[in-house]
C-alpha cells in the first residue's frame, strides 16, 4: 500500500490492523559518470515498492533529499544540512506518530545519512526522556544493502571494484527499474580511487569522475534484478519483525 496513492479514511482503515510504516529515504546526489543523481533515495524506495507488492505494508513517500555536501562540486547535487536534516526527519515522525504509527522504518539508500538520522532519532527520544514520558513509537533504520543476504549477494557478484560509491550494485538497481536511463562511460581508471570524505573542494579533488573505489561498468539489469527480490523478500521479514517487536506500555 503505497500511503500518496490512498485516502485519508484508507489510511485510518490500515492503521485499524497495522501501525507500521516504511520511508524509503536516501539523497540527490551525483553517482559518477553512468549513476542517476537519484540513486540513492531511488534504491530504497524501488525495493519498498517490490516489497508492498506481496505484504499488506505501507511505504510511505521518499524522502529523497539527505545530507550530501561532500557532493555538491558535481552539477545537480541537492544538499540539506544535517542540522535542516535531522529537524525535517523530526517532523516526519512526529506527524505520523500523531496519527497512530508506533513503528517507523526508515529504509536508507545513501551512506552519508546514516549519522545525522541517528541523530534526528536521539532527538525525538530525548524530548520524551526529559519529559519523563513514554515515546509512543519506535524507529529504525536499515540500509537497503544491509537487509539479509544483499551484501553476499553483491559481493558474488562484484567481487572486486565494488567500492564504496556510485557502486555496481547501486547503479544495476537503478538499470533494472529504469532500463530507459541507462547510461555507458568509458572509466578511467577502471575502478576508481577511496580515501576519506570531507568537504566538497576535496571530495571533487580525490576523486573526479565522482566514484569512490568502484567501477559500474559491471552493473546490468539483471544482476539489479536479483538484488532488489532478495532485498524485498528480506525487508518483508524486516519489517514483520519490527511490527511485532515487544513496546513496553
Amino acid at each position: 500500500m503505497l500511503l500518496h496513492l490512498s485516502t485519508w479514511s484508507e489510511i485510518g482503515q490500515y492503521l485499524e490492523r497495522s501501525q507500521t510504516i516504511i520511508i524509503p529515504i536516501g539523497s540527490n546526489e551525483q553517482h559518477g559518470p553512468t549513476g542517476l543523481l537519484g540513486t540513492d533515495w531511488m534504491c530504497p524506495e524501488i525495493i519498498a515498492r517490490e516489497a508492498h507488492k506481496n505484504a499488506d505494508i505501507l511505504v510511505a513517500p521518499t524522502f529523497n533529499i539527505g545530507m550530501a555536501q561532500h557532493h555538491l562540486a558535481f552539477p545537480g547535487t541537492l544538499s540539506l544540512r544535517p542540522s535542516t536534516f535531522i529537524a525535517a526527519i523530526g517532523d516526519w515522525v512526529r506527524s505520523l506518530a500523531a496519527h497512530g504509527f508506533e513503528k517507523i522504518l526508515f529504509l536508507n539508500g545513501h551512506g552519508g545519512n546514516v549519522a545525522s538520522i541517528e541523530a534526528a532519532f536521539s532527538e525525538l527520544y530525548a524530548e520524551a526522556s526529559f519529559a519523563r514520558r513514554p515515546a509512543g513509537f519506535a524507529l529504525k533504520l536499515v540500509n537497503w544493502w544491509d537487509l539479509d543476504g544483499v551484501t553476499d549477494l553483491a559481493r558474488e557478484q562484484f567481487p572486486t571494484g565494488h567500492g564504496a560509491h556510485a557502486t555496481p550494485s547501486e547503479i544495476a538497481v537503478t538499470q533494472w527499474a529504469y532500463p530507459e536511463a541507462i547510461k555507458e562511460a568509458h572509466y578511467s581508471p577502471q575502478i576508481a580511487d577511496s580515501g576519506p570524505i570531507r568537504e566538497a573542494h576535496d571530495f571533487r579533488a580525490r576523486y573526479p569522475d565522482g566514484r569512490m573505489g568502484s567501477d559500474p561498468a559491471q552493473a546490468t539489469p539483471e544482476k539489479g534484478r536479483a538484488l532488489v527480490m532478495l532485498a524485498a523478500e528480506s525487508l518483508v521479514r524486516e519489517v514483520a519483525a519490527f511490527s511485532h517487536e515487544h513496546t513496553p506500555t
